[in-house]
């Protein structure tokens, strides 16, 4: 043991002369051949390391000589290993995920330490186990819910969709599914996400810091990957929950090879209000599907593919159908052990329909793109990583189209004009290791947009679709004085812009370090919509000549630091970002089926601030987490001239997604192998509105009474009561101990266990007795239990 030490340490000191070698392979679960994501590969005698990338492959770089490894993965148990390193060696590892107890201690790593040495920072990882245990409404395991107990991240309110990082709009997050696109998160407007928590191996949710090789959106990226595939055995998983159930299946395809997955999810309440003869209907599926196969060591086949559809049924006079659907064929190749390289081919497609019996027509709209990329992660050398790549969408947009429903409709048929566009990027990411105590990444993404023809454009005069009234104050649309048609092939304008990217870690000691960083990223995609909430109904648009694309600036500074050998963590971070051409609309701007949209949206700019902590219990009986936010979210479009008031007087404010302060704590408690629980509380500063601030009345002649118009002040000057439930529920294990295929559990929970009656909306009118003016909140949960029951064989 000692000469091994003093072997390791003499080669420290000697390792500018002595040779290097180059150690690699890849990090795979033992129990069905799945790669990890991130696995921590650690030489102590060094002090230095790396992680497996997104497809289980890892590589570093050392002098000859003798080591220790230690490979250490959240929910697996810590393999350390001596190797004697004197020529380039290939290494692949298993790790086992199966909690085994002995004399009492649990070996398996369930540490969810923070990463002091790595230059990343606003990056938060959930496994699907911590998702799993925590209560959720109905009892309906929720990925995106499980999001909101970070910090940084909020919703627009109870029952809405998407979600709110720093500030942003949820429009301005770029959700990837297996590096696919997924335009509406959500299902049911936002009761459940559109992703099965059974069929996600890996999340990972980037706030700030963002690497290079992402663009796009202004706000995060949420980055997940399916599994791959059980191809040691065939299994089964799934569970039946109370308006929920879902199944998945996979095995080998050649075993050790290739692997299938298939997992479907689907909801049920619609047959009970057809138990009880009501003809409405209401219910959502999704499908998940992947198949991949190891043509040899170095090369690897991916097809993977998501489907999900909602549908609303107003006994048969109203029903609407909308959802996403996604492909990606990809290869991966491993030209030698430092340069691994992944091909993708993507096509991503948001559909939603209408079917309006009632008035005879149809009505349809959405987006497509298909997206050709190629990355490249290259292990320089032992200090130096590389990722760098080039992609290019192309986009078609179908803002609407209008058709009759039948023979007998008056509707005549309509196609609102397409648009289409083209966004090439090319991009070069670094990870250097400076010295024992800096690392830093950096980067540079060169994107660039064409919006393409096949379209006409209005032309105004003074090139300005908006015009402003000096004598009423307000801004009104503009009337095109001609009109120019773009053939397919034709730009009709283009853009294009650096995106530069920086993080810097400067670790203060073993156990703590600060960070800070810097990142510009340029959204070409807008979403048109007037609530703070995205609906199926809303309609992404490119920019153009009038509509500007989004520009972010942002910083962050924060402070880490694990505890008690890695038992506690704390990340402390303060950020600014600021986004420049953030679309807002003038007062009583009409946007459902507008073919000249520009004329009812000026450019503005939004900037939000603030505090984040995060402080973690990562081992014992007693594990959890305790998320705080205080923070500021604003939006301003001032006047383009002197003469002009801009939107709110030019003057600042609270946009939608502003939530002075955030407080979130989730916790799991394991008393026994039968018996854990789980608690969650979740506290937020009322949503921002506007509500009226007087009244007066309208009398038209041998009109009595008169109607009764209110008036509005500033915008957003008013808010929403305050956000907040707790939730409480208790996972049962029947067998715990129980070796056989058939294993089981029930998880019982209780939403909103106190039964607030949070506001979803608060709207005004005028009671019919009695003539006066009241309130009204909508309130969309009370109190609501769930149970379901979990299965695997």
């Amino acid at each position: 043991m000692f000469t091994g030490s003093l072997s390791a340490q003499n080669s420290i000191e000697n390792s500018s002369s002595k040779e290097k070698f180059t150690l690699s392979g890849t990090i795979s679960d033992i129990q069905n051949n799945e790669t990890l994501i991130g696995v921590n590969i650690y030489i102590p005698e060094l002090k230095t390391g790396t992680n497996t990338n997104a497809y289980g492959f890892y590589s570093i770089t050392l002098p000859s000589g003798n080591y220790t490894l230690q490979i250490s993965y959240l929910g697996y148990q810590t393999i350390t290993e001596s190797i004697s390193l004197d020529q380039n060696l290939k290494k692949n590892f298993k790790l086992n995920g199966q909690e085994q107890q002995l004399d009492e201690v649990v070996i398996t790593d369930q540490r969810q330490k923070t990463n002091i040495r790595k230059a990343e920072m606003s990056v938060s990882k959930l496994s699907t186990a911590t998702i799993k245990k925590i209560p959720v409404v109905m009892g309906e395991v929720d990925v995106l819910r499980a999001l909101l107990t970070l910090p940084g991240v909020t919703n627009a309110g109870e029952g809405q969709s998407g979600f709110n990082v720093r500030g942003g709009g949820a429009d301005q997050n770029l959700i990837l599914l297996d590096e696919a696109t997924i335009y509406n998160s959500s299902h049911v407007f936002g009761f459940f996400s559109v992703f099965n928590p059974d069929a996600i191996k890996d999340l990972k949710l980037y706030k700030g810091g963002i690497p290079a090789r992402f663009g796009g959106r202004v706000s995060s990226v949420l980055d997940m990957y399916q599994k791959d595939g059980n191809s040691n055995k065939f299994s089964m998983s799934g569970g039946i929950g109370l308006i929920t159930s879902r199944l998945l299946a996979e095995g080998p395809i050649v075993k050790d090879k290739g692997s299938f997955l298939i997992a479907g999810r689907g909801s049920y309440a619609h047959l009970f209000l057809k138990a009880a003869n009501n003809k409405n209907s209401a219910y959502f599926y999704d499908l998940n599907t992947k198949l991949n196969y190891k043509i040899n060591e170095n090369n690897n086949m991916y097809l993977s593919g998501y489907f999900g559809r909602d549908v609303f049924d107003l006994n048969g006079k109203f029903v609407n159908t909308y959802g996403n659907a996604t492909l990606n064929v990809r290869w991966n190749h491993l030209f030698n052990d430092k340069l691994f390289s992944n091909l993708s081919a993507i096509y991503s497609d948001y559909y939603y329909g209408l079917d309006l019996n009632l008035f005879g027509f149809l009505w349809n709209s959405g987006i497509k793109n298909y997206n050709l990329k190629y990355d490249f992660k290259h292990y320089l050398t032992d200090k130096i990583k590389l990722n760098y790549g080039i992609n290019g969408i192309y986009y078609d947009f179908n803002p609407g189209e209008i058709k009759p429903s039948g023979s007998t409709s008056g509707i005549n048929y309509k196609q609102l004009e397409k648009k289409y566009a083209f966004e090439p990027a090319i991009y070069l990411d670094a990870e250097q290791t400076v010295s024992k105590k800096i690392t830093v990444a950096y980067g540079l993404r060169y994107s660039m947009f064409y919006r393409l023809g096949g379209s006409t454009l209005n032309l105004y005069a003074q090139d300005q679709p908006v015009v402003f009234n000096p004598e009423l104050q307000i801004y009104e649309k503009a009337q095109p004085i001609g009109t120019k048609y773009y053939s397919q092939n034709k730009v009709m304008k283009s853009y294009d812009n650096f995106e530069p990217r920086l993080a810097v870690a400067y670790q203060l000691t073993d156990d703590q370090s600060v960070k800070a960083s810097y990142n510009r990223m340029v959204q070409y995609l807008q979403l048109v919509s007037n609530t703070a909430s995205p609906t199926p109904l809303d309609v992404w648009t490119p920019s153009d000549r009038y509509l500007k694309p989004q520009i972010l600036d942002q910083w962050a500074v924060g402070y880490f630091q694990n505890l008690k050998d890695d038992a506690y963590s704390v990340e402390i971070e303060t950020f600014y970002r600021k986004v420049k051409n953030r679309m807002d609309y003038i007062d009583g701007a009409d946007l459902i089926a507008n073919e000249a949209i520009e004329q009812v949206v000026l450019n503005g700019e939004m900037r939000s601030y603030g505090l984040e902590l995060l402080f973690r219990k990562n081992t014992g009986k007693l594990t959890g987490w305790l998320a705080y936010t205080l923070s500021k979210s604003e939006q301003r479009t001032p006047g383009r001239n002197a003469s002009e008031t801009g939107i709110n007087n030019g003057q600042w404010y609270s946009n939608g997604y502003d939530k002075t302060h955030n407080v979130s704590i989730t916790s799991n408690y394991a008393l026994n192998k039968k018996w854990s629980f789980g608690a969650n509380f979740v506290f937020q500063t009322g949503q921002p509105v506007t509500f009226p601030n007087g009244q007066y009345e309208y009398l038209a002649q041998n009109q009595d009474p008169g109607i009764t118009i209110p008036t509005y002040g500033a915008r957003n000057a008013n808010r929403l009561p305050a956000y907040h439930h707790l939730d409480l529920s208790a996972t049962y294990v029947p067998k715990p101990d129980k070796k056989r295929r058939w294993q089981s559990e029930w998880v019982f929970s209780l939403y909103n266990v106190y039964n607030r009656k949070n506001a979803a909306s608060i709207s005004f009118r005028q009671n019919q007795t009695t003539g006066a003016n009241e309130a009204v909140r909508l309130s969309i949960f009370g109190m609501v239990p769930g149970v379901s029951y979990n299965f695997k064989f």
